[in-house]
């Protein structure tokens, strides 16, 4: 019984790796703090919530770079997400 629970566990989790391995672009300009903490590797729900909370203070980010403005978000992150990061300041 363990081993018909253990073998369809892999294949849920193999059947998986193609919509994990999927990520971004997210606009950081418009995005929720749930859908960049998804989105974003690295970026738990708290870096998230403080990237909304700086952009809701300081206007809309320019460039990628400026998430380094933001408290918890450093050169690795923004490096590890540049790819997926998309910036439109309409609102």
């Amino acid at each position: 019984m363990n081993t018909i629970r253990s073998n369809i566990a892999r294949a849920l989790i193999v059947s998986l790796f193609p919509v994990l391995a999927w990520a971004g672009p997210v606009d950081i300009n418009r995005a929720d703090a749930q859908t960049l903490a998804t989105e974003l590797e690295g970026v738990g729900l708290s870096k998230a919530e403080a990237i909304v909370a700086y952009r809701q203070e300081h206007g809309p980010f320019k460039s990628p770079e400026d998430l380094l403005e933001v408290k918890g978000v450093g050169p690795r992150i923004l490096e590890q997400n540049r790819a997926n990061i998309k910036l439109n300041s309409k609102r």
